[in-house]
C-alpha cells in the first residue's frame, strides 16, 4: 500500500487468499476520493469475467461512502448497461481485455484521462493468450500513468514481459513464492483411472467435507462428473468456459448460498475468487502447470483459515506430480481411502542428459542440466 499510494509502479505476489483486491482497490479509492476526481481516471483488468465481477463488487463495497462510481466491460454481460454505466461519468472502469478492446474500437470508451493501471492475476493475463490483447491496450493508455501488477503467482518470463508497460517497479513479495497458504494441508491419493469417480464419491461422504471444489483439466469431464454427482444425490453444479454468465453466475451464487455443496470446475474458477468458508479444494485431474495448482488450492483456507487439498493422482500422472513436487520442495502426504486397492506412485527422479569433463570440475552449486523422466 505505501508504495501504491506513493504513485510509484508495483509488481507484487502474495498468497492466494492474503487480501490483494483490498490492497490495489484502498490505495486507488483514496487517491481518486482526495483528488475529487470527475472523469474515468482508473482501470482494473482481469482474465475471467468472475474476477472482473468480484473485482466490482468489493470495489462497490469499499467506495460505498464517497462519490466515486465504477462500469464494466465484461463479457456475457448486456452492452446497455455497460454503456449507461460509463455515461453516469465512472472515475473507475473493470474490464476484461477482450471487451474492452471491442468498446475501445468502437468509440464506447476513451482512455485519454487514464492516471492508474492495475493488472490483477498478471502472470496468466501476460501469458501468450492475453499478451497481444493487453498490449493493445497498453498502447492507448497515457504514458504518464501508474502501473500496478498483482499475482499469487509470477514466473521469471511473465516478469520479464511485465517491463515494457511498468517504469522503475518496485518489487513486493508477501509470504514464500510459489507456495500454497501453509494452512493447507495437502494430500494425494494414488488411484487408477477406472476409480477416480469412485474415490471422489467416498471422499465427499467424509463429514469434514462441508464444502469442495472439485477440478477437473477439461468442460466436457467437468460436465460429466457434476451428472455423475448428481446421480449420486450429491448436490452438485459445473461451471465452465462453455456455460452461458446466466448458468455460471447461478452456480457461484448457489455453491457461496450452500444451495449447492459442491462445485465442479475447470481453472476458470482457479483465480482471485473469493468464496467463504470452501472446506476443500479436490484436484479430480492434477494442473498441467504448478501456478495453477497453487491457485487451486488457494480457494480453500481464505484469509488465514484452514482448509485441506486432495488431489487424486494415477500412475499416468507421475511426471506431472514429479514437477509439482519439486516446485513445492517436499513429497506431499499420501493418503489410503478404505475400500480401494493401494497405488504405489513413485515419482520419477531427473535424467542427467549430459555430463561434459568441465561440468565435472564445477562446484557442487552448478549442477548438471536435467529434465523429468
Amino acid at each position: 500500500m505505501p508504495t501504491a499510494l506513493a504513485g510509484g509502479d508495483l509488481v507484487a505476489t502474495a498468497e492466494t487468499g492474503s487480501g490483494k483486491t483490498s490492497a490495489f482497490l484502498i490505495p486507488l479509492i483514496d487517491r481518486l476520493h482526495r483528488k475529487q476526481a470527475k472523469q474515468l481516471s482508473a482501470l482494473v483488468i482481469a482474465p475471467t469475467r468472475e474476477l472482473a465481477m468480484q473485482v466490482m463488487h468489493e470495489f462497490e463495497l469499499l467506495a460505498r461512502h464517497t462519490r466515486l462510481r465504477a462500469a464494466r466491460a465484461i463479457g456475457g454481460e448486456s452492452e446497455k448497461r455497460h454503456i449507461e454505466e460509463i455515461r453516469k461519468g465512472a472515475q473507475v472502469m473493470v474490464a476484461c481485455p477482450g471487451r474492452l478492446i471491442d468498446y475501445l474500437e468502437r468509440g464506447i470508451v476513451k482512455l485519454d484521462h487514464l492516471e492508474y493501471v492495475v493488472i490483477d492475476e498478471a502472470d496468466r493475463l501476460l501469458d501468450m493468450g492475453f499478451l497481444p490483447q493487453l498490449r493493445r491496450i497498453m498502447k492507448m493508455a497515457p504514458r504518464e500513468r501508474q502501473t500496478l501488477m498483482f499475482s499469487a503467482t509470477m514466473a521469471s518470463g511473465p516478469e520479464i514481459i511485465a517491463r515494457e508497460f511498468l517504469r522503475n517497479p518496485k518489487r513486493v513479495t508477501v509470504g514464500e513464492k510459489t507456495a500454497p497458504p501453509s494452512s493447507i494441508r495437502q494430500t494425494i491419493c494414488p488411484v487408477t483411472l477406472e476409480n477416480k469417480s469412485p474415490m471422489l464419491l467416498e471422499i465427499l461422504k467424509r463429514p469434514e467435507v462441508e464444502s469442495a471444489i472439485v477440478f477437473t483439466r477439461t468442460k466436457s469431464r467437468a460436465d460429466r462428473i457434476a451428472k455423475m454427482l448428481q446421480r449420486h444425490h450429491v448436490k452438485a453444479v459445473q461451471i465452465h468456459g462453455d456455460r452461458s454468465q446466466g448458468q455460471r453466475n447461478a452456480a457461484l451464487a448457489g455453491f457461496k448460498s450452500r444451495h449447492f455443496r459442491v462445485m465442479v470446475a475447470t481453472d476458470v474458477a482457479a483465480r482471485g475468487l473469493d468464496i467463504p468458508d470452501v472446506s476443500h479444494v479436490i484436484n479430480f485431474d492434477l494442473p498441467e502447470e504448478t501456478e495453477g495448482y497453487i491457485h487451486r488450492i488457494g480457494r480453500t483456507a481464505r484469509m488465514g483459515k484452514a482448509g485441506e487439498a486432495i488431489s487424486l493422482v494415477t500412475p499416468e500422472e507421475r511426471v506431472m506430480l514429479a514437477r509439482l513436487e519439486r516446485t513445492l520442495g517436499n513429497e506431499l502426504e499420501r493418503d489410503h481411502v478404505e475400500g480401494f486397492d493401494k497405488v504405489e506412485i513413485t515419482a520419477p527422479k531427473p535424467v542427467t542428459l549430459f555430463r561434459s569433463s568441465v561440468a565435472r570440475n564445477r562446484s557442487a552449486r552448478n549442477r548438471p542440466r536435467s529434465r523429468w523422466a
